[in-house]
């Protein structure tokens, strides 16, 4: 009786046993398993590098008298900057970076060639022509200090980014157009080389404006009627910065 008492208390004790691995794994099954999410490393060393695209209204200050632009003169320029941090939260910058600029000014300073000599004169009333505008290619190197929100997650972030820019002239062309005649005139030596000048852009995300303005002028020698000509530039526009 002893033996098959302590038999039946045994068996009742595996029968628990079991019962409860049974109810153990059906509560595990029931839980739902946290799924391993990938860790996104934070990049504590992003660069807001940059191309970018710039449109601009080309004006010029600093006219002799009876000077004025006609139609209207535009700009294009492209390059890419390279961005260096100088605060922890990467939001502070100096850039530099090199890029290229075709300007055109229409107005009503006629150059022209006299024998081996640049001639200049002014249409007073734009009557005598039918286009007359002069065109410069430059290298530039734009030296700028940033400001932006962004953040290494954010594309999108406001931006303010100014500085001084150095441009070197790789080619010019002249074009006086009358009822008659058509005078070309390139690589004048009466154009600045060296030019520089400020600038500052600013705005949210990829559009911003644009403003430039030339501290030294175009030409280096040019005169009419007895007076220097000193056109400076002023360009009023947008750039587009795209990473």
């Amino acid at each position: 009786m002893k033996l098959s008492s302590r038999w039946m208390s045994n068996q009742k004790l595996i029968v628990s046993c079991i019962v409860l691995l049974f109810a153990f794994s059906a509560y595990a099954q029931e839980q739902p398993v946290p799924e391993l999410q990938p860790k996104t490393p934070v990049d504590s060393l992003y660069r807001e590098d940059q191309f970018y695209v710039r449109l601009t209204y080309n004006t010029l200050q600093n006219k002799p008298v009876d000077v004025t632009q006609q139609k209207i003169s535009l700009g294009v320029a492209a390059g890419f900057l390279r961005d260096m941090p100088i605060n922890k939260n990467r939001n502070v910058a100096i850039a530099t970076g090199v890029g290229f600029a075709l300007n055109n000014y229409n107005q009503n300073l006629t150059i022209s060639k006299v024998a081996e000599a640049i001639n200049y004169s002014i249409d007073n009333n734009g009557a005598g022509f039918e286009k007359n505008k002069f065109t410069q290619l430059l290298v530039e190197v734009p030296l700028e200090f940033r400001w932006r929100s962004s953040t290494f997650e954010s594309y999108k972030f406001w931006r303010i980014y100014g500085g001084v820019k150095f441009s070197y002239l790789l080619y010019d062309k002249s074009v006086l157009k009358t009822a008659g005649t058509k005078t070309i005139i390139t690589n004048n030596s009466d154009f600045n080389d060296f030019l520089y000048g400020v600038y500052l852009s600013g705005g949210y995300n990829t559009i911003n404006l644009y403003a430039y303005y030339g501290l030294n002028p175009l030409f280096k020698s040019a005169v009419v009627n007895g007076q220097q000509v000193g056109f400076k530039s002023l360009q009023l526009g947008i750039i587009f910065y795209i990473l």
